[in-house]
């Protein structure tokens, strides 16, 4: 990090370290990253961290926060570029794994706090954002039935299951390759798949 990256405002200073945690996560075990790293990976001493987050657990939160933030910021945008639900269904699974692909750190802090047996808040924040984005692809897939675009066979639970199942699948193999931007190259054809489940045939 640079001098002038010393004398951040608050706000900026935190959102840095977020970037930084993400950045360490993307080469590290998340569970193994300590404070004096991150610090360390910032030119800052532990204390100069501290000033911004009071503990580790605080430092986690604020990094699913920022992931949550910007991804569902992400979704939102790109279910409102199409009115064919398949359409934004396709646009909301590419961007997806272009943010994988652009921040591979993300997936394995998110798979390590799921994981966790302690109830963290940093597990909290990780399950909500499932929680939201499952309700939108729902949403997404009852309306696509109700225009008749999508098949009245399934059940948006079950396309809505698969539609992040197959996301989380084209993860698992970017993070036992280590080939993260592989994903952006599987995901069309993966959901080209998907979109022959769940169309309305004529």
């Amino acid at each position: 990090m640079d001098t002038h990256s010393l004398h951040l405002p608050a706000d900026v200073r935190r959102e840095v370290t977020v970037e930084a945690v993400i950045a360490l996560a993307a080469e590290h075990n998340p569970g193994d990253i300590t404070t004096s790293a991150i610090a360390r990976h910032m030119g800052l001493t532990q204390g100069a961290l501290f000033r911004h987050f009071p503990s580790k657990e605080a430092l986690w939160e604020a990094v699913m926060d920022w992931v949550a933030a910007r991804l569902m910021a992400r979704v939102d945008a790109a279910m409102g570029t199409h009115s064919d639900a398949l359409d934004a269904l396709e646009a909301v699974f590419l961007t997806h794994c272009d943010f994988v692909a652009e921040h591979p750190g993300v997936p394995r802090m998110l798979f390590g706090e799921l994981q966790r047996a302690e109830d963290t808040a940093a597990k909290r924040v990780a399950r909500s954002l499932l929680s939201a984005y499952g309700k939108r692809l729902r949403l997404l897939i009852t309306t696509g039935q109700q225009r008749g675009e999508l098949s009245s066979d399934i059940t948006a639970d079950a396309a809505a299951a698969m539609f992040i199942g197959a996301i989380q699948g084209l993860v698992m193999q970017t993070l036992l390759t280590g080939k993260p931007q592989h994903i952006r190259s599987a995901a069309p054809g993966v959901f080209a798949l998907y979109r022959r489940c769940i169309r309305s045939q004529p």
